[in-house]
Protein backbone atom coordinates (compact mmCIF):
# COMPACT_ATOMS: atom_id res chain seq x y z
CA UNK A 1 0.00 0.00 0.00
CA UNK A 2 1.11 3.57 -1.02
CA UNK A 3 0.25 6.92 0.63
CA UNK A 4 0.49 9.38 -1.72
CA UNK A 5 0.01 13.24 -0.70
CA UNK A 6 -0.64 15.72 -3.28
CA UNK A 7 0.26 19.17 -2.96
CA UNK A 8 1.14 22.16 -5.50
CA UNK A 9 4.54 22.39 -4.48
CA UNK A 10 6.77 22.31 -1.22
CA UNK A 11 7.19 25.96 -0.80
CA UNK A 12 8.12 27.25 2.60
CA UNK A 13 3.77 27.00 4.25
CA UNK A 14 2.36 25.34 7.05
CA UNK A 15 0.89 22.95 5.43
CA UNK A 16 3.74 21.53 3.31
CA UNK A 17 5.50 21.38 6.86
CA UNK A 18 2.62 19.56 7.87
CA UNK A 19 3.38 16.96 5.07
CA UNK A 20 6.87 16.96 5.68
CA UNK A 21 6.25 15.29 9.60
CA UNK A 22 3.65 12.83 8.12
CA UNK A 23 5.75 12.03 5.26
CA UNK A 24 8.46 10.86 7.56
CA UNK A 25 6.10 8.87 10.33
CA UNK A 26 4.88 7.04 8.05
CA UNK A 27 7.99 5.72 6.33
CA UNK A 28 8.91 5.24 10.31
CA UNK A 29 5.44 3.20 10.03
CA UNK A 30 6.88 0.85 6.87
CA UNK A 31 4.61 2.92 4.41
CA UNK A 32 5.63 3.41 0.93
CA UNK A 33 4.89 7.48 0.84
CA UNK A 34 5.46 9.63 -2.27
CA UNK A 35 4.66 13.47 -2.41
CA UNK A 36 3.07 14.89 -5.55
CA UNK A 37 3.77 18.44 -7.07
CA UNK A 38 1.22 19.39 -9.56
CA UNK A 39 2.61 23.05 -10.13
CA UNK A 40 6.07 23.28 -9.60
CA UNK A 41 9.11 21.58 -7.98
CA UNK A 42 10.31 23.43 -4.66
CA UNK A 43 11.48 22.93 -1.55
CA UNK A 44 11.55 24.73 1.96
CA UNK A 45 11.46 21.53 4.41
CA UNK A 46 13.88 18.32 4.19
CA UNK A 47 11.67 14.69 3.17
CA UNK A 48 13.17 11.67 4.43
CA UNK A 49 15.08 10.33 1.70
CA UNK A 50 12.50 6.94 1.50
CA UNK A 51 9.92 9.63 0.22
CA UNK A 52 9.17 9.36 -3.62
CA UNK A 53 9.16 13.05 -4.38
CA UNK A 54 8.34 14.46 -7.88
CA UNK A 55 6.37 16.73 -9.72
CA UNK A 56 3.65 16.20 -12.55
CA UNK A 57 4.08 19.90 -14.08
CA UNK A 58 5.15 23.13 -13.51
CA UNK A 59 2.83 26.20 -12.86
CA UNK A 60 0.42 26.32 -15.58
CA UNK A 61 -0.40 30.39 -15.20
CA UNK A 62 -3.53 29.18 -17.35
CA UNK A 63 -1.56 27.22 -20.19
CA UNK A 64 -4.08 24.95 -21.49
CA UNK A 65 -1.23 22.77 -22.24
CA UNK A 66 -0.04 22.42 -19.35
CA UNK A 67 -2.84 21.46 -17.33
CA UNK A 68 -3.67 18.89 -20.18
CA UNK A 69 0.00 17.49 -18.90
CA UNK A 70 -0.73 17.64 -15.49
CA UNK A 71 -3.69 15.77 -15.40
CA UNK A 72 -2.57 12.82 -17.87
CA UNK A 73 0.62 12.67 -15.75
CA UNK A 74 -1.60 12.09 -12.90
CA UNK A 75 -4.00 9.45 -13.88
CA UNK A 76 -0.97 7.18 -15.68
CA UNK A 77 0.59 7.55 -11.82
CA UNK A 78 -2.27 6.34 -10.36
CA UNK A 79 -2.86 3.59 -12.88
CA UNK A 80 0.23 2.18 -12.33
CA UNK A 81 -0.21 2.80 -8.75
CA UNK A 82 -3.97 1.20 -8.09
CA UNK A 83 -3.22 0.14 -4.54
CA UNK A 84 -3.15 3.48 -2.84
CA UNK A 85 -4.92 5.94 -1.07
CA UNK A 86 -4.60 9.61 -1.73
CA UNK A 87 -4.25 12.10 0.40
CA UNK A 88 -4.94 15.80 -1.06
CA UNK A 89 -3.47 18.64 0.98
CA UNK A 90 -5.14 21.23 -0.90
CA UNK A 91 -8.78 22.10 -2.64
CA UNK A 92 -6.99 21.40 -6.24
CA UNK A 93 -5.42 18.46 -5.63
CA UNK A 94 -8.84 17.11 -4.43
CA UNK A 95 -10.63 18.32 -7.80
CA UNK A 96 -7.70 16.71 -10.11
CA UNK A 97 -7.78 13.75 -7.93
CA UNK A 98 -11.35 13.39 -8.54
CA UNK A 99 -11.03 13.81 -12.19
CA UNK A 100 -7.69 11.45 -12.58
CA UNK A 101 -9.21 8.46 -10.74
CA UNK A 102 -12.49 8.67 -12.58
CA UNK A 103 -13.37 4.75 -12.75
CA UNK A 104 -10.59 3.60 -10.51
CA UNK A 105 -11.26 2.51 -7.21
CA UNK A 106 -8.17 4.20 -5.81
CA UNK A 107 -9.84 6.46 -1.69
CA UNK A 108 -9.25 9.82 -1.99
CA UNK A 109 -9.18 12.01 1.53
CA UNK A 110 -9.16 15.58 1.37
CA UNK A 111 -7.37 17.80 4.44
CA UNK A 112 -9.24 21.33 4.25
CA UNK A 113 -5.93 23.46 5.32
CA UNK A 114 -7.73 26.73 5.25
CA UNK A 115 -10.79 28.64 5.83
CA UNK A 116 -13.14 27.33 3.66
CA UNK A 117 -14.82 30.81 3.28
CA UNK A 118 -11.72 31.92 1.61
CA UNK A 119 -12.41 29.20 -1.34
CA UNK A 120 -13.17 31.26 -4.77
CA UNK A 121 -13.69 27.98 -6.50
CA UNK A 122 -16.44 26.71 -4.02
CA UNK A 123 -18.73 24.82 -6.45
CA UNK A 124 -15.82 22.61 -8.40
CA UNK A 125 -14.29 22.65 -4.56
CA UNK A 126 -18.37 20.84 -3.43
CA UNK A 127 -17.91 18.70 -6.30
CA UNK A 128 -14.83 17.60 -5.53
CA UNK A 129 -15.98 16.80 -1.68
CA UNK A 130 -18.97 15.18 -2.59
CA UNK A 131 -16.76 12.32 -4.35
CA UNK A 132 -14.47 11.98 -1.42
CA UNK A 133 -14.69 9.44 0.44
CA UNK A 134 -13.25 11.40 3.55
CA UNK A 135 -12.51 14.99 4.18
CA UNK A 136 -10.43 16.20 7.37
CA UNK A 137 -11.09 19.48 9.02
CA UNK A 138 -8.50 21.12 11.43
CA UNK A 139 -11.61 22.73 13.29
CA UNK A 140 -14.83 21.83 13.99
CA UNK A 141 -16.06 25.39 12.86
CA UNK A 142 -14.82 24.52 9.52
CA UNK A 143 -17.60 21.70 8.93
CA UNK A 144 -20.38 24.36 9.34
CA UNK A 145 -19.47 26.09 5.67
CA UNK A 146 -20.63 22.95 4.11
CA UNK A 147 -23.61 21.35 3.18
CA UNK A 148 -24.57 17.71 4.92
CA UNK A 149 -23.70 15.30 2.18
CA UNK A 150 -20.25 16.53 2.65
CA UNK A 151 -20.35 17.59 6.36
CA UNK A 152 -21.43 13.65 7.31
CA UNK A 153 -17.93 12.47 5.71
CA UNK A 154 -15.97 15.17 8.16
CA UNK A 155 -13.57 14.02 10.63
CA UNK A 156 -11.25 16.91 12.49
CA UNK A 157 -7.70 16.28 12.99
CA UNK A 158 -5.37 19.62 14.16
CA UNK A 159 -1.72 20.07 13.43
CA UNK A 160 0.80 17.95 15.06
CA UNK A 161 4.16 19.87 16.79
CA UNK A 162 6.95 18.85 15.25
CA UNK A 163 9.71 16.74 17.49
CA UNK A 164 12.40 18.13 16.86
CA UNK A 165 11.16 21.33 17.54
CA UNK A 166 13.87 23.73 19.96
CA UNK A 167 13.34 23.67 23.81
CA UNK A 168 11.66 26.22 25.45
CA UNK A 169 13.88 29.16 26.97
CA UNK A 170 14.42 29.19 29.92
CA UNK A 171 16.61 32.51 30.89
CA UNK A 172 16.10 35.79 30.23
CA UNK A 173 14.00 36.95 26.97
CA UNK A 174 15.08 39.49 24.32
CA UNK A 175 12.96 42.40 23.45
CA UNK A 176 11.97 41.41 20.36
CA UNK A 177 8.41 40.81 19.36
CA UNK A 178 8.27 38.12 16.08
CA UNK A 179 5.86 36.95 13.37
CA UNK A 180 6.00 34.56 10.92
CA UNK A 181 3.88 34.18 7.59
CA UNK A 182 3.48 35.13 4.46
CA UNK A 183 3.36 38.81 3.56
CA UNK A 184 -0.06 38.19 2.11
CA UNK A 185 -3.50 40.00 2.76
CA UNK A 186 -5.04 37.39 4.73
CA UNK A 187 -2.46 37.96 7.31
CA UNK A 188 -2.47 40.93 8.25
CA UNK A 189 0.67 42.44 8.78
CA UNK A 190 -0.82 46.28 8.73
CA UNK A 191 -3.00 45.65 11.80
CA UNK A 192 0.16 44.16 13.73
CA UNK A 193 2.16 46.80 12.41
CA UNK A 194 -0.33 49.13 13.48
CA UNK A 195 -0.60 47.92 16.85
CA UNK A 196 3.65 47.53 17.43
CA UNK A 197 3.04 51.39 16.71
CA UNK A 198 0.38 52.07 19.88
CA UNK A 199 2.78 49.55 21.99
CA UNK A 200 5.98 51.03 21.27
CA UNK A 201 4.93 54.42 22.84
CA UNK A 202 5.24 52.85 26.59
CA UNK A 203 7.95 50.53 25.41
CA UNK A 204 10.11 52.07 22.75
CA UNK A 205 13.17 49.90 23.57
CA UNK A 206 11.31 46.83 21.90
CA UNK A 207 11.68 45.39 18.08
CA UNK A 208 9.43 44.05 16.06
CA UNK A 209 10.94 40.72 13.77
CA UNK A 210 9.22 39.80 10.93
CA UNK A 211 9.84 36.54 9.14
CA UNK A 212 8.09 35.68 6.10
CA UNK A 213 7.92 37.42 2.17
CA UNK A 214 5.71 38.16 -0.42
CA UNK A 215 3.61 40.92 -2.78
CA UNK A 216 2.79 42.97 -0.06
CA UNK A 217 6.15 43.40 1.59
CA UNK A 218 6.75 47.06 -0.36
CA UNK A 219 3.30 48.14 1.12
CA UNK A 220 4.26 47.09 4.69
CA UNK A 221 7.89 48.81 4.50
CA UNK A 222 5.97 52.23 3.38
CA UNK A 223 3.06 51.62 6.26
CA UNK A 224 6.21 51.36 8.64
CA UNK A 225 7.78 54.35 7.70
CA UNK A 226 4.16 56.11 7.74
CA UNK A 227 4.28 55.25 11.79
CA UNK A 228 7.63 55.98 12.21
CA UNK A 229 8.52 52.85 13.34
CA UNK A 230 10.93 51.90 10.58
CA UNK A 231 13.97 51.45 12.96
CA UNK A 232 12.32 49.22 15.07
CA UNK A 233 10.86 47.02 12.31
CA UNK A 234 13.26 43.93 11.16
CA UNK A 235 12.29 42.12 7.75
CA UNK A 236 14.10 38.44 7.47
CA UNK A 237 12.42 37.17 4.74
CA UNK A 238 12.47 33.30 4.67
CA UNK A 239 14.33 31.95 7.00
CA UNK A 240 14.90 28.34 7.60
CA UNK A 241 16.17 28.62 10.60
CA UNK A 242 13.51 30.57 12.35
CA UNK A 243 12.62 28.61 15.11
CA UNK A 244 16.03 28.79 16.61
CA UNK A 245 16.22 32.82 15.57
CA UNK A 246 13.06 33.47 17.70
CA UNK A 247 13.31 30.98 20.44
CA UNK A 248 14.17 33.64 23.00
CA UNK A 249 11.05 36.07 21.51
CA UNK A 250 9.83 38.09 24.13
CA UNK A 251 6.09 37.33 22.45
CA UNK A 252 4.94 35.98 19.11
CA UNK A 253 1.95 37.34 17.27
CA UNK A 254 -0.36 36.28 14.71
CA UNK A 255 -2.71 39.18 13.61
CA UNK A 256 -4.30 37.11 10.74
CA UNK A 257 -8.02 37.61 9.56
CA UNK A 258 -8.64 34.10 8.94
CA UNK A 259 -6.66 30.75 8.96
CA UNK A 260 -6.86 26.83 9.17
CA UNK A 261 -4.19 26.79 11.51
CA UNK A 262 -1.23 28.90 11.83
CA UNK A 263 1.72 26.66 11.59
CA UNK A 264 3.88 29.49 12.95
CA UNK A 265 2.09 30.13 15.79
CA UNK A 266 1.97 26.65 16.89
CA UNK A 267 5.30 26.39 16.93
CA UNK A 268 6.28 29.35 19.17
CA UNK A 269 3.53 27.90 21.43
CA UNK A 270 5.49 24.48 21.68
CA UNK A 271 8.45 26.31 22.41
CA UNK A 272 6.84 28.46 25.18
CA UNK A 273 7.08 32.35 23.20
CA UNK A 274 4.65 34.08 25.01
CA UNK A 275 1.75 34.16 22.03
CA UNK A 276 -0.95 36.42 21.17
CA UNK A 277 -3.17 35.68 17.92
CA UNK A 278 -6.33 36.97 16.81
CA UNK A 279 -9.49 34.48 17.46
CA UNK A 280 -10.03 34.52 13.67
CA UNK A 281 -12.24 32.05 11.76
CA UNK A 282 -12.20 29.05 11.59
CA UNK A 283 -11.26 28.89 15.39
CA UNK A 284 -7.71 27.41 14.76
CA UNK A 285 -5.63 29.30 17.45
CA UNK A 286 -8.79 28.60 20.19
CA UNK A 287 -7.73 25.16 19.99
CA UNK A 288 -3.92 25.53 21.37
CA UNK A 289 -4.92 28.37 23.27
CA UNK A 290 -6.57 28.72 26.59
CA UNK A 291 -7.08 32.34 27.46
CA UNK A 292 -4.81 33.40 30.06
CA UNK A 293 -3.17 30.38 30.33
CA UNK A 294 -1.20 29.18 27.69
CA UNK A 295 -1.63 32.40 25.47
CA UNK A 296 -4.54 35.47 24.63
CA UNK A 297 -6.57 35.90 22.31
CA UNK A 298 -8.05 38.96 20.71
CA UNK A 299 -10.41 40.05 18.22
CA UNK A 300 -9.88 40.19 14.14
CA UNK A 301 -8.67 43.46 13.22
CA UNK A 302 -8.94 44.76 16.76
CA UNK A 303 -5.58 47.12 16.93
CA UNK A 304 -6.41 48.11 20.84
CA UNK A 305 -6.75 45.06 21.59
CA UNK A 306 -3.73 43.98 20.23
CA UNK A 307 -1.11 46.56 21.18
CA UNK A 308 -3.10 46.09 24.94
CA UNK A 309 -2.20 42.49 25.41
CA UNK A 310 1.25 43.10 24.11
CA UNK A 311 1.56 45.88 27.12
CA UNK A 312 0.00 43.54 29.43
CA UNK A 313 2.93 40.56 28.30
CA UNK A 314 5.58 43.28 28.04
CA UNK A 315 4.92 44.39 31.67
CA UNK A 316 3.68 41.70 33.81
CA UNK A 317 6.43 38.38 34.33
CA UNK A 318 4.77 36.25 36.12
CA UNK A 319 2.03 36.47 33.72
CA UNK A 320 4.54 35.69 30.77
CA UNK A 321 6.29 32.67 32.62
CA UNK A 322 2.24 31.64 32.82
CA UNK A 323 1.70 31.54 29.00
CA UNK A 324 4.96 29.97 28.46
CA UNK A 325 4.57 27.04 30.90
CA UNK A 326 1.30 26.61 29.22
CA UNK A 327 1.87 26.49 25.92
CA UNK A 328 4.53 24.03 26.26
CA UNK A 329 2.15 21.44 26.94
CA UNK A 330 0.92 20.71 23.71
CA UNK A 331 4.41 19.08 22.46
CA UNK A 332 2.66 16.01 23.55
CA UNK A 333 -1.03 16.35 23.21
CA UNK A 334 -0.74 16.88 19.44
CA UNK A 335 2.50 15.05 19.09
CA UNK A 336 3.33 13.82 15.15
CA UNK A 337 2.50 10.50 16.25
CA UNK A 338 -1.15 10.79 17.59
CA UNK A 339 -1.72 12.69 14.83
CA UNK A 340 -0.55 10.99 11.74
CA UNK A 341 -2.48 7.56 13.35
CA UNK A 342 -5.54 10.07 13.67
CA UNK A 343 -5.07 10.83 9.63
CA UNK A 344 -4.65 6.82 9.32
CA UNK A 345 -8.05 5.75 11.42
CA UNK A 346 -10.24 8.81 9.22
CA UNK A 347 -8.96 7.21 5.78
CA UNK A 348 -9.62 3.22 7.13
CA UNK A 349 -5.90 2.14 6.96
Amino acid sequence: MKIIFIIPNMTGGGTERVISLLSDEYVKKGFDVAVMQFAGYEHAYQLNGKVEDFSVAPKSNGNPFIMIRRLAAMRRYFRKNPDSHIFAFCVMGAVFAVMTTWGMKIPIMVAERNSPDSCNVKALRNWAYRRAGRITFQTADGISYFPEEIAKKAVVIPNPVDPDMPEACTGSRSRRIVTAGRLHKQKNHALLLEAFADFSKRFPDYELHIYGEGELEGRLKEQAARLQITSRVVWHGFCPDVREQIRDAAMFVLSSDYEGISNSMLEALSMGIPTISTDCPIGGARIYIVQGESGLLVPVGDKEAMAEAMCRIASDGELAKRLSAGAVQIREKYSVQKIAEKFLEAAGI
